[in-house]
């Protein structure tokens, strides 16, 4: 499938181990997020809203309000104080003040109780989880430690080093640890013949 035409979760990552830090994940290796079916898929994958939720008012401002988010959040998470860093910190400051869109609980078929959103979502209301999703990120000291970016050749991934002894290298052992385990067993080969 195409990119841009899939809206299946397997094409977007979800492993980086905070909701903000997944939103940065859909710049690699391409942009992901190139179609409002392709965001929409994003925020359910994310968990932003249950499973179901009517996203067809989205339109083409929802990905120019999510691609500067994630520029914003981006900046604060891989650079220093210096330049553009206070106008990126004012940008999510000011969408955490959105408030988050409204759960309520209803009883599905069986008798059990689901999360389902009490309206349609707007953007501002999403990008302000987000937003201060980031934010207690950013201002937790234990959390912003466990802040890696992946020793993958090329991978700019950045996520939450959760691991017992804060020792994860990749982004994914599946796939950027799966990469380096290849190379380094084809040196191991290619040094052996020599």
């Amino acid at each position: 499938m195409a990119l841009g035409t899939a809206t299946v979760a397997y094409e977007l990552r979800f492993d980086a181990g905070r909701i903000c830090l997944d939103l940065l994940a859909t710049t690699h290796p391409e942009e992901r997020l190139d179609s409002t079916e392709v965001l929409g898929a994003w925020i359910v994958g994310s968990g932003l809203v249950p499973e179901g939720t009517d996203l067809t008012h989205a339109d083409p401002s929802w990905l120019v309000g999510f691609r500067e988010l994630r520029g914003r959040i981006g900046q604060l998470v891989r650079g220093a104080p210096g330049h553009g860093y206070d106008l990126a910190l004012a940008h999510v400051n000011d969408a955490a003040r959105a408030a988050p869109p409204a759960p309520r609980a209803v009883p599905d078929g069986d008798g059990s109780l689901v999360r389902e959103l009490d309206g349609p979502p707007e953007c501002a209301a999403l990008l302000g989880a987000i937003a201060r999703d980031a934010v207690g990120l950013l201002t937790d000291p234990v959390a912003r430690a466990g802040i890696r970016e992946c020793e993958g050749d090329n991978c700019p991934i950045v996520y939450l080093d959760t691991s017992r002894g804060r020792r994860r290298r990749w982004c994914s052992s599946e796939v950027c640890g799966n990469r380096e385990r290849v190379a380094r067993h084809r040196r191991r080969a290619a040094l052996s013949r020599s």
